[in-house]
């Protein structure tokens, strides 16, 4: 099912500008030269007294999304939640201008072996004996730009604690990096 924009006209836009900007969203998951959005990316920085830094890449695969992090600057051997969050706004130090856990379809928080699960939660990272960590997991209920759980302009969190999966967001403490789903560059 495809989504409605209503357009009041206010008189700043041309009737032209409203009918180019409405054919746009009725073309679907596609960029603004016609590309298929198949490729995301979120470069992550720290949040305030942090150091946490790193970079995310979507990419669609038919009915899955390969999601790839990596990230430097954490806690040598720790185990750190990461999820998607609903806004991609970053312009709080906290990371908390990110909103909650991405969830359009009101699902219960879970870890990644459960089905039922937010759109927005993808588990948990461990670094290594030097502060990295690098992780590769694929997931069907996201989608880069398509009508299922989009993704693009949204948020990515790396949070200070593990994801115990609890409820309602598995107690995973701060947000020590975080970063804007965008559209990569395609290959």
């Amino acid at each position: 099912m495809r989504s409605r924009l209503i357009l009041v006209y206010t008189g700043i836009a041309s009737a032209a500008v409203v009918a180019c900007a409405a054919a746009q969203l009725e073309r679907g998951p596609e960029g603004l030269r016609g590309e298929k959005l198949t490729r995301a990316i979120a470069v992550l920085s720290p949040t305030s007294g942090n150091v946490a830094s790193g970079m995310v890449t979507f990419v669609q695969e038919r009915s899955e999304v390969v999601v790839t992090v990596h990230v430097t600057g954490l806690e040598p051997n720790s185990v750190h939640a990461w999820h998607i969050h609903e806004y991609g706004d970053i312009s709080g130090l906290d990371g908390k201008a990110t909103g909650g856990h991405y969830n359009p379809e009101g699902r219960p928080h879970a870890l990644p072996s459960d089905p039922d699960r937010h759109a927005g939660d993808l588990g948990n990272l461990t670094a290594d004996a030097s502060g990295h960590a690098h992780k590769v997991v694929r997931v069907r209920n996201i989608t880069i730009g398509s009508t299922r759980n989009p993704i693009i302009g949204r948020g990515v969190i790396i949070h200070a604690k593990i994801d115990d999966g609890g409820q309602p967001t598995g107690n995973a403490g701060g947000r020590i990096a975080q970063g804007v789903i965008g559209i990569a560059k395609p290959k």
